[in-house]
């Protein structure tokens, strides 16, 4: 793994402090849906509570990115963490309380995830600030492998713990691990915006609208969140993975291949990061994007037309390595292609498109697996990602010349 930039202490601080929240975000993500499902025995309100998180998650993604270019970034992260803290409280106090309540448990949703929202532009966009040009795919690399880390870990700790603590002491968790955040972003150096008593301060829909126009006359940029828009949409087929369980791997066990199907692609992630000393010092970050995704499409590809779960499953690890690759060097592209003036809301953007991406292709996958059949489904839209990169990459030449 590369890690040159924990040399630096300010990224090490906000790096360490992402260790607590990756782990901990995830007790808080495990809980709710449980705790809905406790209270309705309904699936479909699990549903709309994620629908509910995603309304303001986009608008506070776009506006927090503009908040981000506006002002100190240290301070904004303090602000926002503290207020993740807070509503992680506000979580335990209700299930202490024993309301029972959808409606407040969705509404604590929705102002998590607007805290959320303002807080995930910022922190990106620091990362430029703190570490040199050439370290930011490291950097990136070490940030994800985290971020997945947690999105493996958290569950099972979670699923483990929930019987022995209950539900509220998960919330109480979360918000305990969180304070610890607060601290390490309370040590980091101020982070104000550059060009000083002339830098913008206003943070409104007028300033969205400028990333935006900014973000059209930079194609690389714009081709680098096509890239993940391609990738996603067509390509994560995570809606499926219930029905091939129930039915194509169902002789293996349908509880085994749900898990396996699911744990896959994390879990091909965090490796793809352990090892990330292999590509980050790579200098053509617009081809390593292309090729990453690529990979991935024909990753996806291969584990539809396999009838074997474990062929499946390395198939879908190894399209988990792709996208770490993917997610490394695209980042690394919005960090240093944009000016700091514009990370904050380039960040933004990215925010919503990673959020937003995987939710389409559920919608798509679900109904094509419908008509199609799930194997037929997954197999296509992997080719389809293939097809459409390859072709946008010939088309459009800035992403596979780009470079540092």
């Amino acid at each position: 793994m590369d890690t040159r930039p924990l040399r630096h202490p300010p990224f090490r601080r906000l790096w360490s402090s992402t260790i607590v929240t990756a782990v901990g975000s995830q007790l808080t993500a495990v809980a709710v849906p449980k705790q809905i499902f406790d209270i309705t025995g309904s699936s479909a309100w699990v549903g709309y509570a994620s629908l509910a998180g995603l309304v303001p998650l986009v608008v506070f993604a776009l506006w927090g990115g503009a908040i981000a270019d506006s002002m100190d970034r240290r301070k904004l992260l303090l602000i926002t963490n503290c207020g993740i803290a807070g509503t992680s409280l506000l979580f335990w106090a209700q299930a202490i309380a024993g309301l029972g309540s959808v409606a407040v448990l969705m509404a604590l949703l929705a102002l998590q995830q607007a805290f959320f929202g303002l807080n995930s532009p910022a922190r990106t966009a620091s990362i430029a600030r703190l570490v040199p040009a050439d370290e930011l795919p490291a950097a990136n690399a070490l940030s994800s492998t985290v971020m997945q880390t947690g999105l493996v870990a958290g569950p099972l700790l979670a699923g483990a713990l929930i019987p022995v603590i209950g539900l509220p002491e998960l919330y109480l968790i979360d918000a305990v691990a969180l304070c610890a955040t607060v601290w390490a972003v309370f040590r980091l150096p101020s982070l104000p915006p550059l060009g000083g008593s002339s830098a913008v301060r206003r943070a409104g829909w007028r300033q969205i609208a400028e990333g935006f126009r900014y973000m059209s006359r930079r194609r690389v940029l714009l081709l680098s969140f096509l890239a993940d828009i391609i990738a996603m949409v067509f390509g994560m087929p995570r809606a499926l993975f219930p029905q091939l369980a129930s039915q194509t791997f169902a002789p293996y066990g349908q509880g085994l291949a749900l898990g396996l199907l699911y744990a896959a692609i994390p879990i091909g992630a965090v490796v793809g990061g352990l090892f990330s000393g292999t590509f980050s010092r790579a200098g053509r970050h617009g081809l390593m994007v292309i090729g990453a995704v690529v990979a991935w499409g024909l990753a996806v590809a291969v584990s539809g037309l396999s009838g074997n779960l474990w062929i499946a499953v390395a198939c879908l690890a190894a399209a988990g390595v792709a996208d770490m690759v993917s997610m490394v060097f695209r980042g690394a592209i919005l960090l240093s292609a944009a000016t700091d003036e514009m990370r904050g809301r380039m960040q933004g953007v990215f925010t919503v498109v990673v959020a937003g991406g995987p939710r389409l292709a559920d919608v798509l996958h679900g109904t094509s697996g419908s008509a199609l059949g799930p194997r037929a489904t997954v197999a296509g839209g992997g080719l389809l990602v293939v097809v459409i990169m390859l072709a946008l990459a010939a088309a459009l030449p800035e992403l596979r010349r780009y470079r540092i």
